[in-house]
């Protein structure tokens, strides 16, 4: 689980940065007010060690989820060593999963912040600002009783990138910092988020059956191959069930059974014997389903699900451009292995190795 801290003085943007690499990227952001403001509702007052114990069991809870990564906003008083150490105890928290964390300074110019003090963004999103008297008051303190911008080589981490946005969008920002530190693009969907990989029991056998006949007809209708999973008898499915190194996954999206995926262990020729290979066959999608980027939420949901997996294997049709175009956005690449079917279809070997 990776972590990305933007840090700055009040109203530099570190919050609507982050909402802006949210939309780009599949980090979520946490600024630093959603757990204030809440206390502050309920108490009445700032509790500290309500926040802290709250902002810790978002931490904790968040490392175990599936997201890629977590955007926290922070004022830094590089003159405290107080948040040096609390900056060095979260990245340890997230490193010690995994991950990796990126370091985000922005600065601008005290009248810049003191309009974007103002904007509806921040008001809507951050009541304890609405009484902009006592907001400005508090950003002039602030910046008069701590540092809150670190001098030239001041932060040692590997992963940081200082940018002063005092004339920059914010979408601009974000790109910048997508770019300078390689984030993927953004894809966890909704789609993902909602679709769960259920396994397929015993009695369910006949309706896995029906789903994959249903999904597979079309193809079969078109190129009439004699291997088409549109015609496969149900008892090669109860096979494939029975053996001990492969399962089947209903694909669930919002508590709708909308199509299955097989994952299997396989030894081929040229795995080495340590080498941990998953082939996936079937896939399919009910085709009152399709094209909402189900197929490519389950591919990586199964990578998640099998973490052991040193490389993956499957193969579609190459008549199928939006099939292979599937498994190529999800990272798989051609090996060169075609198989003709017939005059009208040719199999295609497509391999992922992580």
């Amino acid at each position: 689980m990776d972590l990305m801290i933007i840090i700055g003085a009040g109203a530099v943007g570190k919050m609507t940065v982050g909402q802006e690499l949210m939309k780009i990227t599949d980090f979520r952001l946490f600024h630093n007010l959603m757990m204030i403001e809440p206390v502050i509702d309920i108490f009445g007052f700032f509790n500290g060690a309500v926040v802290e114990k709250l902002r810790n069991d978002i931490f904790d809870a968040f490392i175990e989820s599936d997201n890629k990564g977590m955007i926290f906003t922070y004022m830094w008083a590089f003159d405290m060593q107080s948040d040096w150490d609390y900056i060095k105890q979260l990245s340890e928290k997230f490193e010690s999963s995994g991950g990796t964390v990126y370091y985000v300074e922005l600065v601008a110019d005290r009248n810049v912040r003191l309009k974007r003090n103002k904007t509806e963004n921040r008001l809507a999103n951050k009541a304890s600002k609405r009484n902009l008297e006592l907001s400005e008051q508090r950003m002039v303190r602030e910046e008069s009783k701590y540092r809150l911008v670190s001098r030239d080589g001041e932060i040692p981490f590997e992963n940081y990138i200082k940018i002063d946005n005092t004339d920059l969008e914010p979408d601009r920002v974000a790109q910048m910092i997508k770019e300078h530190f390689r984030l993927g693009d953004k894809v966890i969907t909704d789609v993902y988020r909602g679709l769960k990989l259920d396994p397929v029991r015993e009695n369910e056998v006949e309706l896995l059956h029906g789903m994959q006949v249903k999904s597979f007809m079309p193809l079969y209708e078109k190129y009439h191959d004699e291997g088409s999973p549109a015609i496969e008898p149900i008892e090669r499915i109860k096979a494939r069930i029975g053996q001990p190194d492969r399962k089947y996954f209903f694909l669930v999206l919002h508590g709708a059974r909308v199509g299955a995926i097989n994952i299997g262990r396989v030894y081929p020729k040229d795995a080495s014997p340590d080498e941990n290979v998953y082939r996936i066959s079937p896939l399919f999608v009910d085709p009152d389903y399709q094209n909402r980027g189900i197929a490519s939420a389950a591919i990586r949901k199964a990578f998640n699900m099998y973490p052991q997996a040193d490389r993956w294997i499957l193969d579609t049709i190459k008549q199928e451009p939006g099939n292979c175009h599937l498994y190529e956005k999800c990272g798989f690449v051609r090996t060169g292995k075609e198989k003709v079917v017939n005059d009208r279809m040719t199999i295609i070997d497509y391999e992922l190795k992580m």
